[in-house]
């Protein structure tokens, strides 16, 4: 049985903006199928800036965005300095960020309040202002390299 990947690996946050991705490419279809081939098709279009519509291109906005920053923060967690508790703690609130777009969506399709909006986006936040503050604590000021993760010549 394979054990599942530390998160500190980003192996997580590459599997799920990779999935958030391909869904927030579909919702972009059926944004475009709206506006240009629905029965109400103008209607939908002359709506553009106001309630459900601007609120889902809104969530379509984010969850195109956010997934594409797992992605790079998966692709990145693994030659991050700092510790693995660093690294687990960053992969995990940019994963969480993912709530974000997922909440406007449940705020638009169920009428829920926008608490995970809230907390998605402090997440995301968090967790890149963290690996910010970490790479420049231990790429840029010098900290002690004893912590930094092991490298080869192809590492940043």
């Amino acid at each position: 049985m394979r054990s599942r990947p530390p998160l500190s690996s980003g192996a997580h946050n590459v599997g799920a903006g990779l999935i958030f991705l391909a869904g927030f490419m579909v919702m972009g279809f059926v944004l475009v199928y709206l506006r240009d081939f629905a029965p109400d098709a103008e209607e939908w279009a002359a709506s553009y800036g106001e309630g459900t519509h601007f609120e889902t291109r809104l969530a379509h906005v984010h969850g195109a965005l956010f997934a594409l920053v797992n992605v790079t923060f998966g692709l990145l967690l693994p030659h991050m300095p700092g510790s693995t508790g660093r690294r687990s703690s960053i992969g995990g609130l940019v994963l969480a960020g993912m709530l974000m777009p997922l909440g406007i969506l449940a705020e638009v399709l169920f009428g829920l309040p926008p608490i995970l909006v809230l907390v998605g986006g402090t997440s995301i936040l968090a967790g890149t202002l963290l690996a910010g503050l970490t790479w420049v604590q231990h790429r840029c000021l010098g900290h002690s390299a004893l912590e930094l993760p092991p490298q080869s010549k192809g590492d940043l």
